[in-house]
């Protein structure tokens, strides 16, 4: 695989790339590991946008707008992370061993599982994004959405790949420096949120901790589903924290 340290701007561009299907111009240069520092700032791109469209389409009410949010960050990802989600939900449930479980992700058929854990998740993230821009919180559709993208880093850090194969494989070994740059990025994300941004921090950390360990229990390590279903979750816990306390 060929890795190219591009620099700052290299490495943001890189995490675009791959985090997002927004356009971006051509290149042969794939991002490395060592870019995963930069995947909350794909978060700020993404939450940033969604937002804008958001505060955009409030008069048309708090639930239809909530619901374009949502339609833009699936676009703007490809909803690749609700796709992990799902996946998650279907091999960690609906296997009773290691590797009928990985089987079970890998498949592209969505299963019972799979559909409850994105109607659930995907109505307290509507609900929630209802709420923050009726009370005019629209920062925390982005802090929420930078903090989220941080967990992925350090799973990919301090766990080794469940399947040996796939994107999280093909993206390598994160090292632990980038991983703490990316939860540092996350963390000043949620600053301008007062104390409520650390109610948010403690939540979602334990969220994507209980999901690390059933993950481990489970098939043994992480895979690009266990990713994207963590960065599901910590998004639908954050957003749910802010909404509580608004």
């Amino acid at each position: 695989m060929k890795q190219n340290d591009t620099g700052l701007i290299g490495d943001i561009s890189g995490a675009l790339r791959l985090l997002t299907r927004l356009p971006m111009p051509a290149s042969d240069r794939i991002s490395g590991p060592r870019a995963a520092w930069a995947w909350p700032i794909a978060g700020a791109v993404i939450g940033g946008l969604a937002a804008l469209l958001g505060l955009i389409a409030l008069p048309l009410g708090a639930g239809v707008a909530a619901a374009l949010v949502l339609g833009a960050q699936a676009m703007m990802t490809g909803a690749m992370h609700e796709d992990g989600l799902a996946d998650t939900a279907d091999g960690l449930w609906g296997g009773w061993e290691p590797a009928r479980r990985l089987e079970i992700m890998k498949d592209s058929h969505i299963g019972t599982y799979g559909v409850m854990a994105l109607l659930v998740v995907g109505l307290v993230r509507w609900s929630a994004i209802a709420a923050l821009l009726t009370g005019g919180m629209w920062w925390g559709l982005i802090a929420v959405a930078m903090l989220s993208r941080a967990p992925m880093a350090v799973l990919m850090a301090v766990m080794p790949n469940a399947r040996g194969k796939g994107l999280a494989q093909s993206v390598g070994q994160v090292p632990k420096a980038a991983a703490c740059m990316a939860v540092l990025i996350g963390l000043a994300a949620t600053a301008g949120l007062g104390w409520v941004g650390l109610w948010v921090v403690v939540a979602v950390a334990a969220v994507v901790v209980a999901l690390a360990l059933v993950a481990w229990a489970k098939i043994g390590g992480q895979t690009g589903d266990i990713l994207g279903a963590s960065q599901q979750l910590a998004e639908a816990t954050g957003l749910a924290i802010l909404a509580a306390c608004l």
